[in-house]
């Protein structure tokens, strides 16, 4: 009896002795274990609302910078004709889609002969803005190119040119270009600088400034150049292009501007196309003789520096009712 006693009483010591040791392993593997630090929620921006002035008659180019929201440059959307890429490796020639330029090729190698448009194919630059699709692709040296300059802002046709490409290098290229009947003759050097997208060139027989440097803007409010793919026509229409710099832009049509949050950008597939944005967030109302804005359609920006921004249009008309002033609001996420 005695011995069963003692073996009960060794027995219920042993249990309280494991179960004080299994509090003591747990005290200090709790007191081991690292500390989580607290990660503070993201902040996102202010909604910031601002608009640019292309005129009534879209004569304006503009180039935006979301980071910084401010109005980086502007110019005349006719003082350019052609642009030509600053990669040393570079060789692909863009007209100008704000003015409703169109290119051909002759065919030919001799530059006299050219003295009309007759039996001519014009082609344009696609609206994607991919330098594998345009008028000018794949030239050689000497072929020469009649260009149709297009229109200014009061519908005035700008006359044509025809153009050689002589060569291109790494920091250069060399052009010779006249009017059909060989007046205004030019040679000249296009030097490349590869802080800019492109150089610019007026047939007029001079550089020009037009864009910024590519790192410092995002959106560019033009006209330009639209092909339908389902009827084959082509228009010139009033909008916005984002930079062909690393900008990317995905379009979201189905959730509220307010309820667009940075975990979005994993949800929408984002596009390099310089017309994501485009010109149809707008509609013409015959009826009413005014623009109708779409605000629910809105877009994810990834900008030049690699941040994210929503934005929408709220407007396209100025306080006094003027056309050509797109109204926006957006906001880094």
């Amino acid at each position: 009896m005695l011995i069963m006693i003692r073996n009960n009483i060794l027995y219920k010591v042993q249990q309280y002795i494991f179960q004080g040791s299994l509090v003591l392993m747990v005290l200090f593997f709790y007191s081991c274990e690292k500390e989580e630090l607290p990660v503070s929620p993201h902040d996102p921006g202010d909604v910031i609302t601002n608009s640019v002035k292309m005129e009534s008659d879209y004569r304006n180019q503009l180039f935006f910078d979301l980071e910084t929201n401010s109005l980086v440059k502007q110019n005349y959307k006719v003082i350019w004709d052609l642009g030509f890429e600053t990669s040393p490796s570079g060789n692909k020639i863009i007209l100008n889609g704000a003015k409703f330029m169109k290119a051909a090729n002759t065919q030919t190698s001799n530059f006299n002969s050219v003295t009309d448009t007759i039996g001519l194919t014009f082609k344009i630059d696609m609206p994607s803005g991919s330098t594998d699709s345009t008028a000018i692709e794949n030239w050689t040296p000497n072929n020469v190119y009649v260009i149709d300059r297009g229109y200014n802002e009061l519908g005035t046709h700008q006359g044509f040119c025809k153009i050689e490409f002589l060569s291109v290098n790494a920091s250069s290229y060399v052009v010779h270009f006249s009017k059909l009947d060989g007046t205004n003759d030019f040679s000249m050097t296009i030097p490349k600088d590869i802080n800019y997208n492109f150089t610019f060139l007026s047939l007029n027989g001079n550089l020009v400034s037009v864009e910024p440097p590519k790192e410092n803007w995002d959106l560019a409010f033009t006209q330009f150049t639209h092909y339908y793919y389902n009827d084959g026509m082509t228009y010139l229409v009033t909008g916005c292009l984002n930079n062909r710099n690393k900008v990317e832009v995905a379009q979201v049509f189905d959730k509220n501007f307010a309820a667009i949050t940075l975990n979005d950008v994993n949800n929408y597939s984002f596009s390099k196309n310089i017309n994501t944005i485009g010109f149809d967030w707008k509609e013409y109302d015959f009826n009413t003789g005014t623009y109708l804005i779409f605000s629910n359609q809105n877009y994810i920006i990834k900008s030049t520096e690699g941040k994210y921004f929503k934005l929408h249009f709220i407007d396209f008309y100025d306080t006094f009712g003027v056309k050509g002033t797109p109204t926006f609001e957006f906001q880094e996420l």
